[in-house]
């Protein structure tokens, strides 16, 4: 059970810190506002369809009333911690300036046990990488927080209350610092935990989400990228 559990989240031990980074474009080249999603298997949408990850139905949402969001290009792999992302990002060279970057991560910090001061160091210094990719405008950057994975049919039997505690301090430290950089931040915890013994709302592993779940992430996003994108 162990080695299941660490080959879901990809967290097999004994792997070297990183991993290659996991770009995905755009299906095809789009007008409009460039939008640059960076995180973990949460912005993937591990087991779903592509159409059903979230930040592609942030991007279809935002078209649908109006503001011309391009299809995301996603710099994520399931597993991923600060760290890892970071490195990823500095290894896909990606030079380039979006209208809007989303961050989503931390979810694999907590998993492993790693310190909420580390947490937090290293996430301040994806926003501030964020910031820059959205050309020096926080108010371009949009932070959704972590899921509360001890919610889901994978983690029964585990100690879901300090799960919740340990999320939730996560999340804290993730919203103070949105804070001290004027990024916004989108509160999903709530959602995923309103998930709970709703198996519909997760895909075959049990841990990840479903495209409906993820729809009410974006929906709940979707005005706060308008308000900032104005």
């Amino acid at each position: 059970m162990r080695f299941l559990v660490l080959v879901l989240l990809g967290l097999l031990p004994g792997c070297a810190t990183f991993v290659p980074p996991m770009t995905v474009p755009p299906s095809a080249p789009a007008a409009g506002i460039s939008y640059l999603a960076l995180g973990d298997s949460y912005t993937i949408g591990e087991g779903a369809p592509e159409a059903g990850r979230w930040p592609v139905q942030l991007a279809a949402m935002a078209q649908a009333q109006g503001l011309p969001l391009a299809p995301p290009t996603i710099i994520a792999r399931t597993g991923w911690t600060t760290a890892e992302l970071q490195d990823a990002i500095r290894a896909a060279h990606d030079h380039r300036t979006y209208g809007l970057v989303s961050l989503l991560i931390g979810v694999n910090n907590q998993y492993r046990g790693q310190s909420l001061a580390l947490y937090r160091q290293e996430f301040r210094a994806l926003l501030a990488t964020a910031v820059a990719f959205a050309g020096g405008q926080p108010r371009h950057v949009v932070v959704l927080s972590i899921p509360d994975w001890g919610q889901s049919p994978f983690a029964a039997g585990r100690d879901l209350t300090q799960i919740a505690q340990e999320i939730d301090q996560f999340n804290q430290a993730a919203h103070e610092e949105c804070q001290h950089a004027d990024v916004a931040f989108v509160d999903i915890t709530p959602l995923t935990r309103a998930a709970a013994g709703h198996a519909s709302q997760f895909v075959a592993d049990g841990l990840h989400y479903t495209a409906g779940q993820m729809q009410q992430w974006a929906t709940l996003a979707l005005p706060v990228v308008q308000q900032q994108l104005r």
